[in-house]
């Protein structure tokens, strides 16, 4: 049995991929933060990343065989706010673990994301050249340089995703249905586009890509974008609630207090080439979030934090 470590555990996508992982026979090893995990069905240990000597140690005894680091300062407007912070956790500590990886012969992924482009035009490649807009993406394309520079051997994956969390407000996806189902009028940004994948064929992939032992940078997104206004429509008529709540306006128009970036449309095509297969598109992302809750996958997450 494979023992593999996943970071930020706690994590929407780190909770997510270490259940999956599970499901696919792996021994999973969970490092949580300031969150730890409740009643889970793994081993799970709190590492401060702030601590390069804490962060060895714990790897050392880790006896990791394979590495997915999650652990991100992933809140953009407390990013903006505390720069070092962001910067220490999505780059130095990235950079760390891959180094360690590396001496170790540790097959690793590091989480990026899409924000690393400035969204002026979409369609990006793994080639195009990344201008990140805020302090939370920078500190990520930091990260992704860390990884590389440390380990050549790593993979960098690419993501945006949604899906069900432990806290059970993380993702967009949550935003609109505990919303809609509770009948209230929410915006939804017609000039945002984005190409997000289920969390849970996001964890699908990324077990893939590490098993095939990809390296370098890739794209790890669903092959077609749409703006987040149609993703809250078609998650309104997936879940049979009422789309007609979701107001559509521009992003330019709403008060996010961080800039963001407009239109971060990707391209998938290395990716699937490396893979052999399509990614799963929206239609096949919405009806597994869907079919996850019918399964009680929600309850189970909310336990791990309640």
């Amino acid at each position: 049995m494979t023992r593999l470590l996943v970071t930020g555990v706690s994590g929407m996508l780190g909770a997510n991929l270490a259940l999956f992982a599970q499901t696919r026979g792996f021994e999973v090893l969970g490092w949580t933060n300031s969150h730890p995990l409740l009643n889970a069905p793994l081993e799970t240990r709190c590492v401060d990343f702030r601590d390069p000597r804490i962060l060895a140690e714990a790897f050392a005894d880790a006896q990791a065989e394979m590495l997915i680091n999650c652990a991100a300062q992933a809140n953009v407007d407390a990013a903006e706010k505390q720069p070092e912070a962001a910067f220490r956790v999505n780059a130095e500590a990235a950079g760390e673990l891959a180094k360690m990886a590396h001496g170790a012969g540790v097959p690793m992924i590091q989480v990026s994301t899409d924000a690393v482009f400035d969204g002026t035009r979409g369609d990006y490649r793994e080639t195009d050249t990344p201008n990140p807009l805020n302090i939370y993406a920078k500190s990520k394309l930091a990260g992704e340089r860390a990884v590389a520079e440390a380990n050549p051997d790593a993979t960098i994956a690419r993501v945006v995703f949604y899906g069900w969390s432990l806290t059970g407000s993380r993702s967009l996806a949550e935003f609109f249905y505990n919303n809609l189902s509770a009948g209230k009028p929410v915006n939804g940004f017609t000039d945002m586009f984005f190409s997000p994948l289920y969390v849970g064929h996001l964890a699908e992939t990324l077990l893939d890509m590490l098993q095939k032992r990809l390296s370098g940078i890739y794209h790890v997104f669903a092959p077609v974008s749409l703006s987040k206004y149609e993703f809250g429509v078609r998650l309104a008529r997936e879940f049979d609630l009422d789309a007609n709540l979701i107001r559509p306006i521009s992003a330019l128009d709403s008060d996010l207090p961080t800039r963001r970036s407009l239109n971060l449309s990707m391209n998938t095509e290395k990716l699937q080439a490396a893979l052999g297969k399509p990614l799963p598109n929206q239609t096949e992302g919405l009806r597994a979030l869907h079919a996850d809750f019918d399964s009680g996958l929600r309850r189970k997450l909310l336990s791990f934090h309640h």
